[in-house]
């Protein structure tokens, strides 16, 4: 029997799944409470706190550390990878920690993994990391030399749900072309050719449209004279852009079904800027579909805002003269971590070596 235990680390929820030669077993989530969440000043500070709740909830559940074979993570923050299973290693840790490439809490589910599993035969894996990174030389060129564009995307869920459609359609992921966007926390929209991410946005540092608490691309002279006005920390300047922006900087909600009551309320307002959110992510898929010269087999919108139909058929009616636009709401992250893991372990896959460029 192969058993594989993934975890997927949230702003105020820890997600974990257990499966065995394949098939789910147990699953369930530990919620966090804001004012347990901020007492810490970073995400890493959280590592004992979230530790200690995994392990009490495989403790529960009958799950053992020294039966496993593998101990899967959502991927963190590091510097661009391939898509696919890669296997944790100190330097992959380092780079996690480090907060050079952004700072999430999925940073302290890769330590969590790796610490876990020293001495025991499980083997600490990511599957398509959210630094997964397949972009063309081309598509690199930010316009500003010495800032070269990089990806930081849902990948995970991006990937999973266009293999989920490739198999409702009895083709092959790896045979087709999408775009996919995850209107989730954060959005991103990327594109899939052939299997490989060659379009996607650096979500985290601020490109790509804007979402729940993210500005996306901004016009970048006022930010710069806010920088140097004196008027704001460098830290405050990164909450302002990623924490504070979007929904929540425009109507003070990151909960897109509270902005549908004030829209149903007849709030004209929260329409234009919930209208305006849907608007720029339609320009990010038209923007995909340009990276696939057109070829583009189905636009994919899936995440926790994909269950609204108005923000769907938002979507949909500006884009769907490129492609069938599929509604796939919500998220399949724990099952392809654990899919593909067991998969790797099977050797359908291949496990990966994490090689820092540096």
């Amino acid at each position: 029997m192969i058993r594989v235990f993934a975890i997927n680390l949230g702003s105020t929820s820890t997600k974990w799944a257990y499966h065995e030669d394949g098939q789910a077993a147990s699953e369930g989530a530990i919620s966090y409470h804001t004012a347990q969440i901020e007492q810490f000043e970073s995400p890493l500070d959280q590592r004992e706190m979230r530790t200690a709740d995994i392990l009490a909830a495989m403790d529960e559940h009958g799950i053992k550390l020294d039966e496993l074979d593998a101990f899967v993570s959502r991927g963190g923050l590091t510097e661009p990878v391939p898509g696919g299973v890669i296997e944790i290693n100190e330097a992959m840790v380092e780079q996690a920690e480090s907060g050079n490439w952004g700072v999430h809490p999925c940073n302290v589910g890769v330590r969590i993994a790796f610490d876990l599993v020293k001495g025991r035969k499980a083997r600490a894996l990511v599957v398509d990391s959210p630094a997964t990174d397949e972009l063309s030389n081309v598509a690199r060129y930010s316009g500003l030399p010495g800032v070269e564009r990089v990806a930081h995307s849902q990948a995970l869920n991006n990937k999973a749900m266009a293999r989920v459609y490739a198999e409702e359609q009895g083709r092959s992921f790896a045979d087709m072309n999408f775009v996919c966007a995850c209107l989730g926390g954060g959005i991103s929209v990327v594109a899939f050719e052939r299997g490989r991410m060659i379009e996607a946005p650096d979500g985290v540092d601020g490109e790509g449209c804007f979402s729940t608490n993210r500005s996306g691309g901004v016009t970048l002279g006022p930010i710069i004279r806010m920088c140097y006005s004196g008027a704001y920390t460098m830290d405050e300047m990164f909450k302002k852009i990623n924490g504070k922006a979007g929904l929540v900087g425009y109507l003070d909600t990151v909960d897109a079904r509270k902005v549908e009551a004030m829209i149903d309320a007849g709030d004209e307002y929260a329409a234009e800027v919930l209208d305006a959110m849907c608007y720029q992510v339609a320009k990010d898929i038209g923007g995909c579909a340009v990276a696939l010269a057109g070829d583009v087999d189905a636009i994919i919108v899936t995440g926790g805002m994909a269950h609204s139909a108005r923000i769907f058929e938002a979507i949909e009616r500006r884009v769907k003269f490129i492609a069938p636009v599929v509604c796939m709401p919500g998220e399949r992250e724990m099952e392809s971590l654990c899919h593909n893991a067991y998969e790797a372990l099977l050797g359908k896959q291949e496990i990966q070596q994490f090689v820092p460029s540096t």
